[in-house]
């Protein structure tokens, strides 16, 4: 099952897609959000009416999450890139719920900006609590889907700027944009095996896979799980493969941009890019 949010900025309406068909939720839940991922969703669209989508607006795929816990340096191309040994142990920032926006949405270059940068991720949403996690196959057994999001940075705030923390760079207004799906476990055949890539103005920037990453998905859930616990409706982010601004090959971020970032089989997001107002 796919789910989406369809309507204007705090009033969207949940949606699930399925079988090229969209059906409207708002009869069988509120949102797409804690409660609605902790009960497991639907099973089934039988009784439930088809909603047009075109042409509307669609939001992140979920509510506003009560965390946005991210992951860095987890590709061992990205760690070469930015001249970094690869981490003993994962390595964890947070982000503010508040940057989460749709797939379309505008991103804001902070005030002061001069290095705003893309980061394709893989974004894993929590439906049951997980904490102290006894393995990696229980860690998966949270999980209530996947989605695209763009761990979009302030490179000077995060990195000469950081104070030694990663999120001032991390945590600026519209820096997720999220979507246009949740995805369900079992539409994804390898979790460690999708193909991410991003673009600017259309040009290609990351082209990479999820096999790339230094710590998979589910060891990130259960080593994250002796430290904290993630409740149904958190955001974790996974990483970004190699292929930002940070490793000097490309230019950074400017008013006018259009950054499209994406995974197969979840879908792409395509943001504009203006000067914060």
């Amino acid at each position: 099952m796919k789910y989406l949010r369809i309507g204007e900025a705090g009033h969207e309406t949940p949606v699930a897609a399925h079988g090229g068909e969209h059906y409207d939720l708002s009869g069988r839940c509120r949102d797409i959000d804690a409660a609605f991922l902790a009960a497991g969703g639907v099973s089934s669209v039988d009784g439930l009416p088809k909603i047009d989508v075109t042409g509307r607006r669609v939001g992140a795929p979920i509510a506003k999450p009560g965390a946005v816990v991210c992951i860095g340096m987890n590709y061992a191309a990205h760690c070469a890139e930015s001249g970094a040994e690869p981490p003993a142990e994962p390595v964890v920032f947070f982000k503010h719920p508040n940057t989460v926006v749709g797939p379309n949405d505008e991103i804001e270059i902070p005030r002061g900006s001069a290095k705003t940068d893309w980061e394709v991720e893989l974004g894993v949403v929590f439906g049951k609590r997980a904490s102290y996690l006894e393995s990696e196959a229980a860690a998966l057994e949270c999980v209530a889907g996947f989605v695209v999001a763009d761990d979009v940075s302030e490179r000077e705030f995060q990195i000469e700027r950081s104070g030694g923390q990663f999120s001032k760079g991390k945590a600026c207004p519209t820096f997720s944009p999220l979507g246009p799906y949740l995805v369900t476990p079992d539409e994804i055949a390898d979790v460690q095996d999708l193909r991410l890539w991003s673009k600017v103005n259309g040009e290609a920037r990351q082209d990479s896979s999820s096999a790339d990453m230094i710590f998979s998905v589910a060891h990130l859930i259960f080593h994250m799980s002796q430290f904290m616990a993630f409740d149904p409706g958190d955001l974790l982010l996974t990483g970004t493969p190699e292929g930002v601004a940070l490793s000097g090959r490309f230019p950074y971020l400017r008013e006018g941009d259009v950054v499209e970032v994406g995974i197969d089989g979840l879908g792409q997001t395509r943001n504009p890019v203006v000067r914060a107002k």
